[in-house]
This record gives C-alpha cells, sequence and structure tokens, in this order.
C-alpha cells in the first residue's frame, strides 16, 4: 500500500504541475488576444477574470493529454533515476504491476477531461458568446448571417436565434415529397421553443401541387420537430462543438448541417478523447525501465515525447478523415488510440523482458 501510494502521489504532482503550467501558458496566450479589446470595453479586470473563467474548461480538455504525457516522463523518469523501480522489481514487483499503480491517476485525469468537455464547456461557450457579442460595440458588430440546417424531414433558414436556443428568427422551413419535389413552404418572423416544442408565430404556408401555388395563414402553427434548444444554441455558435448528445440527436434527425459521417465521428470522439489521457500515460511507461548512466534515458525520454505528439497529430488526421466520410468513424476514433497503445505496450515488454 505504501508502495502504491507512493508512485501514485509521485505521478499526481508530477501530472498536475505540468498541467498547472500548461494551462497557466495557454490561459496566458489567450488573454494577449482579448485583454485589449476586454479593457476598451471598459469591463475592466473582472471582465478579464470572467472571460478566463469561461475559457477554461475548453484549456483543460487540450491540457490534459499533453498533462499526462509531460507529468509521466517527470515522473517515470525520477523514480528510475532514484533506482526506485529497480528496488520494487526486487522485492517482486513486476513494471507492469507498477504502471498499473499509476494508472488512477489517469483515469482521474480522464474524468476531469470528460466532465469539461461534455458537461462545464458546453454550458460555459454559449454563456461567453452572448456576453462577448453583448459587449462588443454597435460599429464593430457583424451579423452572423443566416443558417440552414436539417431538422428532421424539413430543411430550415433561420436569420439568427436567441442565446438560450429558444427563439429562432425570420425562419423559413421547405418540405419535400419522397421524390425530392418542393411541396410545401412556411415562413414565419419568429419560432419559439417551450413545453418540449415549436410554435411558428404568424407563418404564412404555401403549397406547391403542379403549377397550383395555394396561400394560407394562421396567428399560429405548431411545428413538429426534434429539433432541441442545445441543438439551436450548438448551430449558431461561433465555433460549434458537438457534444455526445448534440451529435447523437442530428443522428435521430434532429438539428444538422453537417454530414452523417461527421456526427458519427463526433459522437464516438466525446467517448473515446479522454483515453488520448491513458494512452499519454502509457507512452511515457517505458522511461521507468531506463538505464540513465548508459544514456538510454535520455533516449526513452525523447522517444516519449515524440510518440506522444505525433499520437496528437494522427488522431487528429484520422478524426479529420472520419469527419469527412472518408473513413470509417470507429477506425477514425479508436485507430490512434489503440495503434499507440500498442506500441507503447510492446516497449513496455521489450524493456521489462
Amino acid at each position: 500500500m505504501k508502495i502504491q501510494l507512493y508512485i501514485l502521489r509521485t505521478v499526481g504532482t508530477r501530472v498536475l504541475g505540468a498541467g498547472l503550467i500548461l494551462f497557466s501558458i495557454l490561459q496566458i496566450l489567450d488573454l494577449l488576444e482579448v485583454t485589449t479589446d476586454i479593457l476598451d470595453r471598459g469591463l475592466g479586470t473582472a471582465g478579464v477574470l470572467y472571460y478566463a473563467a469561461l475559457r477554461s474548461p475548453r484549456l483543460i480538455e487540450q491540457v490534459a493529454p499533453i498533462a499526462a504525457l509531460a507529468g509521466g516522463l517527470l515522473a517515470f523518469s525520477q523514480l528510475a533515476r532514484e533506482s526506485a523501480i529497480i528496488a520494487m522489481r526486487a522485492t517482486g514487483i513486476s513494471a507492469y504491476r507498477i504502471v498499473g499503480m499509476a494508472l488512477p491517476v489517469a483515469f482521474l485525469v480522464m474524468a476531469l477531461d470528460f466532465s469539461c468537455a461534455q458537461v462545464v464547456a458546453p454550458r460555459t461557450d454559449p454563456v461567453l458568446s452572448d456576453w462577448w457579442r453583448a459587449t462588443t460595440p454597435v460599429a464593430e458588430r457583424k451579423d452572423p448571417g443566416p443558417r440552414s440546417f436539417r431538422a428532421g424531414d424539413d430543411l430550415v433558414i433561420a436569420a439568427s436565434a436567441s442565446g438560450d436556443g429558444r427563439t429562432l428568427n425570420a425562419v423559413k422551413l421547405y418540405r419535400r415529397d419522397k421524390a425530392g419535389r418542393l411541396v410545401e413552404r412556411i415562413e414565419a418572423p419568429s419560432a419559439v421553443y417551450a413545453h418540449g416544442g415549436w410554435t411558428l408565430v404568424k407563418p404564412t404556408t404555401a403549397r406547391f401541387n403542379g403549377a397550383q401555388t395555394t396561400m394560407t395563414s394562421a396567428a399560429r402553427l405548431t411545428w413538429p420537430s426534434p429539433l432541441h434548444r442545445q441543438d439551436v444554441q450548438a448551430l449558431f455558435a461561433d465555433s460549434p462543438v458537438p457534444t455526445a448528445a448534440t451529435a447523437r440527436r442530428a443522428l435521430l434527425n434532429g438539428g444538422g448541417d453537417r454530414p452523417v459521417s461527421y456526427y458519427e465521428t463526433r459522437f464516438l470522439s466525446a467517448f473515446a478523447g479522454p483515453f488520448a489521457t491513458l494512452v499519454m500515460l502509457l507512452l511515457a511507461a517505458p522511461v521507468a525501465l531506463a538505464n540513465f548512466r548508459s544514456g538510454q534515458g535520455a533516449v526513452l525520454l525523447s522517444g516519449g515525447l515524440a510518440a506522444g505528439l505525433i499520437f496528437l497529430v494522427v488522431n487528429g488526421l484520422l478524426s479529420a478523415l472520419g469527419e469527412g466520410g472518408m473513413l470509417s468513424p470507429a477506425l477514425a476514433v479508436w485507430g490512434g488510440p489503440v495503434i499507440f497503445a500498442a506500441l507503447a505496450a510492446y516497449a513496455l515488454i521489450a524493456l521489462e523482458g
């Protein structure tokens, strides 16, 4: 038990330290771009801190895998230099068990990564976007332009949306028959989401039957649609990042403006993404068996760092191919983690043998 606590403390403190340093660097770089604008708007130091707090979840999501790699390399290299690994192996503890003792740190970072990406950030991103838009000087505000997307069987064009996703403005709905011919067009100044459903306000409906067009109007019209207000927030975001929930709804005929392959890949990535942290720790593990007196330690340190960075590049490339439909979403999402985890396991087995 004491050995496990020692390994957990050593790996955990290094991962935490690396994460704080990397997070601080990213936060500073991010603030350098916006601090002047925030101060020019008269928001002061409170505005800078408010912006930094709302941006933190996305930065933590970016930092988590690299922190696991850097912290793991530092921790395992320290254990190797202090001959702690040799002492542990002399008592009959294998290298695999030593790595297993450090895995709870990876699982904790994975949970933090998943929580930030799927729970916290989807709530802070709209708040930050609304705050930034509301504090922008009127002369500098830019109209984001209309958005077109699918909602069930309907094709929708909306000029804008409210920050909470409950209102669509200048809505146009287009409905087609099974042959793809336009059969109905509905225009409304707004659509309101309430009690789990949408209502079109003062809609005008045009029904097309060959060369004949029938026009009708109403004060209100129920719009049966699987579109959720969170889907609207994602569709009208400046840089939309689908969560597992929004990607799943898009696949179930909810709101979407991308190919099916994009949402399938994003849905799987939501669960596979945190495993990058585990892969990074495994890539750092072979350093624990290095002989630093012979120069092997420097080679394994450099190799572990290079392997981690290459993994990030390959993983991003495979995900892009999956989103574009050029690769199976499952292969695109899990291919990188499985391959690099296998390489890390092979290196560990070879050094242990």
